[in-house]
C-alpha cells in the first residue's frame, strides 16, 4: 500500500508539487499522468526516497518513509526515466551488482536474478556490454533491476519506452503479472498504455492532483447515445416518462428519417438498465432502433479536458 498525505515539494520559490494526497491499495496498477512540469517525476522521486518532501508524509507498506527510508527502499523497485545502468558493464555483472545493492545474497540472490532475467527475456544478452544494447534492451535491463527482490511497490517511469510492439505487449503482460504481489505506479505519456494496463488514473495539473478515478468510472460519460426514426418531441416524451434519465439533446438534423440523440443519466443510474428501458420504450412506440449504447469517454479526451480547464477535481 502507498499512502501520500498532503505532500508538497518546492525548488526555491517554485512549488513543483502542491499538497497532493492519494492512497493506493496493494495489487492496484495506477497510471500517473500529466504534462511535462506537472510534478510526476518529483512525486516519483519522493516516493523512492530520492527527494525529501517539503511538507506532508509518505507511507509505503505501512512504513513511514521519513523515519525509516532504508526499510522502505528494501520493499521498493524503481525504474527512473534515465536508466540506472553502467554502460561499460555487461548485463549479468550489472544485475548481480544491483542485487548486491538491494541486499540480496546467496540462494535468494540467485533465484531473484533468474526470475528477473526470465521475466524480461534477457537470457541471450547476459554477456553483452550494456553500451552495445538497443534502447529497448537497455529498458529491459532497467526493468530487471527494478523487479529484483520481488518488491512490494514498483514505480515505473515510461517502462515501454523504446520497445517494439511485441516487446511492449510482453512488458504489459509482465506488469499485470507483477501486480499479483505488488502495488504499481506507472508514469507514461502514452494513453494507450494506461488504458491497457491500469486500474486507475491520477492526473496532475500544475503540481496539484486534478483527477483521481478508476478507469471504469472515468470512461463512463453519464450519457447514452441513441439513433432512431422517432422525432425529438416523441423521444423527449418517452424519456421523460422513465426514471433515471435527464436531458435529451438532438445531436444532428436527421438524415433519411434517422436522428441521433444524447441522453443524460441521473447520478448512480445503471447504464445497462437504462439502455434496456429506452430501447423497450422506442420499440413499444413502434419506432425503429438503429443504435443505442452507453457513451464511453476515452482517456485522452479526459486528460485534455483536465489539462485545459486548469481546475482541480476532488480526489477520490
Amino acid at each position: 500500500m502507498i499512502k501520500v498525505n498532503q505532500v508538497s515539494r518546492a525548488y526555491g520559490d517554485a512549488l513543483a508539487v502542491d499538497k497532493v494526497s492519494f492512497t493506493i491499495p496493494g495489487g492496484q496498477i495506477v497510471g500517473l499522468l500529466g504534462h511535462n512540469g506537472a510534478g510526476k517525476t518529483t512525486i516519483m522521486k519522493m516516493l523512492s526516497g530520492y527527494l525529501e518532501p517539503s511538507g506532508g508524509s509518505i507511507e509505503i507498506d505501512n512504513i513511514d518513509l521519513e523515519k525509516q527510508p532504508r526499510e522502505v527502499q528494501q520493499v521498493l523497485g524503481y525504474l527512473p526515466e534515465n536508466l540506472p545502468v553502467y554502460p561499460d558493464m555487461c548485463v549479468a555483472d550489472y544485475l548481480d551488482y544491483a542485487a548486491t545493492l538491494k541486499g540480496l545474497r546467496g540462494a535468494a540472490a540467485t533465484q531473484s536474478l533468474k526470475r528477473a532475467i526470465r521475466d524480461t527475456e534477457l537470457q541471450a544478452r547476459l554477456g553483452d556490454r550494456i553500451s552495445t544494447l538497443s534502447r529497448g534492451y537497455k529498458q529491459r535491463v532497467g526493468v530487471a533491476q527494478a523487479i529484483l527482490g520481488s518488491p512490494k511497490v514498483l514505480i515505473l517511469d515510461e517502462p515501454t519506452n523504446g520497445l517494439d510492439p511485441g516487446q511492449t505487449q510482453h512488458m504489459r503482460d509482465l506488469i499485470k503479472g507483477l501486480a499479483a504481489t505488488a502495488t504499481i505506479i506507472l508514469s507514461t505519456h502514452i494513453m494507450q498504455e494506461v488504458d491497457a494496463i491500469c486500474d486507475r488514473a491520477l492526473i496532475l495539473n500544475q503540481g496539484q492532483l486534478a483527477l483521481d478515478e478508476s478507469l471504469q468510472d472515468l470512461r463512463n460519460s453519464g450519457h447514452l447515445r441513441l439513433r432512431t426514426d422517432l422525432a425529438g418531441s416523441k423521444v423527449q416524451t418517452l424519456c421523460g416518462n422513465l426514471s433515471g434519465l435527464l436531458e435529451v439533446t438532438q445531436t444532428d438534423l436527421g438524415v433519411a428519417d434517422r436522428w441521433d440523440y444524447r441522453i443524460g443519466l441521473a447520478d448512480h443510474a445503471d447504464a445497462e438498465n437504462q439502455v434496456a428501458a429506452v430501447a423497450a420504450a422506442i420499440l413499444g412506440e413502434g419506432g425503429k432502433l438503429f443504435h443505442i449504447a452507453a457513451e464511453v469517454r476515452d482517456l485522452e479526451t479526459v486528460f485534455r479536458q483536465v489539462s485545459q480547464s486548469g481546475g482541480v477535481a476532488n480526489a477520490a
